[in-house]
């Protein structure tokens, strides 16, 4: 039995496009790449050959942000995140004093609200909580 194919970038370029409605002529004056351009990374219907033949990051980056969607998506490929190096001193003292798994305290180090992380051993110890109590509803 054949196994599905798996979409290829091109198709994934033309289904966000339709999705948001554009025609390649809009599309081409989003992204500064002409219409053949596009049109021919559409029909293209196998990925790139492992000789990178493909679409470059440029054009890849440029579509992207023409169709307003994270270049993964385009790729077909999860974000990659770089882990958070930078740990406040007060994740720091409650890690310590709870005895957390170093994973844990890595997580804990990318939780921000409104755009800083918590400030205090007390919101750690809360937020640990609650993430923990969410774990157990989740079996």
């Amino acid at each position: 039995m054949a196994r599905p194919r798996k979409e290829t970038v091109g198709q994934r370029i033309a289904r966000f496009r339709r999705d948001r409605g554009f025609t390649l002529s809009q599309l081409a004056a989003e992204t500064g790449l002409s219409k053949s351009y596009l049109s021919e990374l559409e029909k293209s219907n196998d990925p790139p050959p492992a000789t990178g033949h493909g679409p470059s990051a440029d054009a890849i980056y440029r579509i992207a942000k023409g169709l307003g969607v994270a270049m993964s998506d385009l790729l077909g490929r999860p974000i990659i995140t770089a882990p958070q190096t930078r740990r406040p001193e007060s994740l720091l003292k409650f890690a310590d004093k709870a005895g957390l798994p170093e994973a844990d305290v890595e997580m804990l180090a990318n939780i921000q609200f409104r755009g800083e992380p918590p400030k205090t051993e007390e919101r750690w110890a809360f937020i640990y909580r609650a993430i923990r109590a969410s774990a157990e509803i989740d079996g």
